[in-house]
């Protein structure tokens, strides 16, 4: 089946495509609901993005009152009509009699020549029920419908009319009939539900072609009627291996370098356990690398947050008005839990972040039912998965102790990092304490460390554990600093031992040294006395030989004769 886009992004995915070219659809709903603002928008957002001109037959409302409604929206309306958008005034004076048998020869007849004229390929009966009351004969509003339908059929327009509901089954009164004549069918309902006012869409009839028939929500924006229709059911998130940084270099450890580009952290803890403040750290830590950044609070201000956070040295101020970061702040009361998920994907289609923070995504609960918001809750995460944003979002636990890290939102299934804050009261203060309950993909730490606060931003220190015992603040830096007394008063006693056994081995030594010159002296002195023993044999020698030289006897044999007895000897 052909079928025109109506530029409403969500409802053309519901429709797979829009409405159906030269063929009529059905727009029903109670007061409020939007019917008329989504019949414009079709013709708005025709003119303007497919430069297809159409027409609005007015049967409730003054074409004056229908622009001065219509520029509540940035459509340009003014700028459109009539040249692109012509509004026929045909609503109805309560002055008014009938008089005699009423039909719409009339008034198609005009509406051909106007079609003519301006090269209409739209067109829109805006409250056709109210015309079909002036009747008040069943017959004749079958006639006239059957007259309209045929009418439309050899047009080529392609068509929406617009009619109320009074019953909560979406008939409308006395002219239900309407529904079995059209080819497509948007029912628009709008009701309370825990004192908050629920809007929703649901195409429940589309002759000859397939359409998501689930009931979604919608909200108005700045521009029109914006649908929250869900992605398709199969999961295709890309698994980026770049590591970003969580916000510190410490916690960035803890986490084997950081979180994953494109994934979703869960921060949890009972209030005052500084989750915005961890959260506030990772965007700037996004913002510091030149990365767009969206930080969406609840029931804080942006000046309130900014102000807070420069406490503990983190500075967002300076990004906000370079216009790389973009806060938004947002109130809980009265507005649904599916109407927030709108307007995240409003706000992330208008500015596009690499990074996004939401402080903290347990207030959409106290929007309406809890069920509807653990959806939108799982719906987000995975909307700014597509979109490769990669997410933080804080969640308040109620309690602590077992079973306190749980949120009531129940995402932490679906978040690839959890990280759970916790409070330990203990010698009169109350300390922060980290740990990382998970964190897919990384061989993060399991250990408890104490996250503390300064002028410097937040740091991570190891917490003092002995025999069981877990000491942090005050007590742990008690502990540590009697640990390092002690490791000191080691030190010393290491260094007087030490220097006591080189004073030994310096007097062993010397007492060595003492021996060895003594032994050297004793060794000198034998050889002095060996080598006066040889002169003097030597001299006696001599002084024979001389002393029988001098008494004519021959020295020679003298000499034998002694060495002779010698031997004898």
């Amino acid at each position: 089946m052909a079928k025109l886009p109506t530029g409403i992004e969500g409802f053309d995915h519901l429709s797979h495509g829009g409405l159906p070219q030269h063929r009529t659809s059905l727009l029903i709903g109670g007061p409020g609901a939007g019917k008329t603002v989504l019949a414009l928008q079709c013709l708005v957002n025709a003119a303007r993005q497919h430069r297809a001109p159409g027409i609005l037959v007015a049967f409730e409302e003054s074409p004056s009152q229908i622009i001065a409604n219509g520029n509540t929206f940035d459509w340009g309306l003014s700028r459109l009509v009539p040249r692109q958008l012509f509004i026929m005034d045909a609503h109805l004076s309560p002055t008014l009699v009938k008089a005699g048998d009423f039909d719409l020869v009339g008034m198609l007849a005009m509406l051909a020549a106007k079609q003519q004229e301006v090269g209409a390929q739209w067109i829109v009966f805006d409250g056709i029920d109210v015309l079909l009351t002036l009747l008040q004969d069943p017959a004749a509003e079958m006639r006239e419908l059957y007259r309209l339908r045929d009418w439309l059929a050899t047009s080529g327009l392609t068509a929406i009319l617009t009619a109320k509901t009074e019953s909560s089954f979406g008939q409308a009164p006395n002219h239900g009939f309407l529904q079995f004549m059209v080819d497509c069918v948007v029912r628009l309902d709008r009701h309370q539900e825990d004192r908050v006012s629920v809007q929703t869409l649901q195409i429940t009839k589309y002759r000859g072609s397939g359409h998501a028939a689930a009931e979604v929500p919608l909200s108005f924006g700045p521009s029109g009627i914006e649908v929250g229709a869900t992605k398709a059911p199969d999961i295709g998130h890309k698994a980026s291996t770049q590591r970003l940084s969580a916000g510190f270099e410490r916690l960035d450890a803890m986490l084997g370098g950081g979180v994953f580009r494109g994934s979703s952290t869960l921060i949890t803890g009972v209030p005052g356990t500084s989750k915005t403040t961890l959260a506030g750290k990772f965007i700037e830590a996004a913002c510091q690398r030149g990365e767009r950044s969206l930080f969406v609070s609840f029931d804080e201000s942006a000046d309130q947050i900014m102000r807070n956070l420069s406490s503990v040295g983190i500075a967002l101020k300076p990004h906000v008005k370079s216009g790389l970061l973009r806060m938004h702040s947002a109130r809980t009361e009265g507005i649904s839990a599916e109407e927030h998920l709108l307007r995240f994907s409003a706000l992330i289609r208008d500015h596009r972040p690499l990074c996004l923070v939401i402080d903290p995504l347990t207030a959409i609960a106290k929007s309406g039912a809890l069920g509807a918001a653990r959806a939108v809750a799982n719906r987000l995460i995975y909307r700014v998965k597509d979109e490769d944003i990669t997410l933080m979002v804080t969640a308040l636990s109620e309690t602590e102790g077992p079973g306190g890290e749980a949120t009531d939102l129940q995402v932490s299934t679906v978040a690839d990092t959890w990280i759970h804050l916790s409070y330990l009261v203990r010698g009169g203060e109350r300390n922060r304490a980290l740990t990382i309950v998970k964190s897919r993909g990384t061989a993060h730490s399991n250990q408890v460390r104490e996250l503390i606060l300064s002028g410097a931003g937040p740091s991570l220190s190891d917490v003092y554990t002995a025999g069981g015992e877990v000491l942090m603040g005050t007590l742990r830096w008690e502990k540590e600093a009697e640990e390092l007394t002690k490791q000191a008063r080691h030190r010393a006693e290491f260094d007087h031992k030490r220097r006591e056994l080189q004073f030994a081995e310096a007097h062993t030594s010397a007492q060595i040294k003492a021996l060895q010159l003594d032994l050297e002296r004793q060794r000198a002195a034998l050889a002095l006395n060996s080598g006066e023993d040889d002169i003097h044999q030597a001299s006696s020698h001599l002084r024979e030989v001389e002393l029988r030289k001098r008494r004519g006897a021959d020295p020679t044999r003298a000499l034998a004769r002694k060495h002779t007895n010698g031997a004898e000897k």
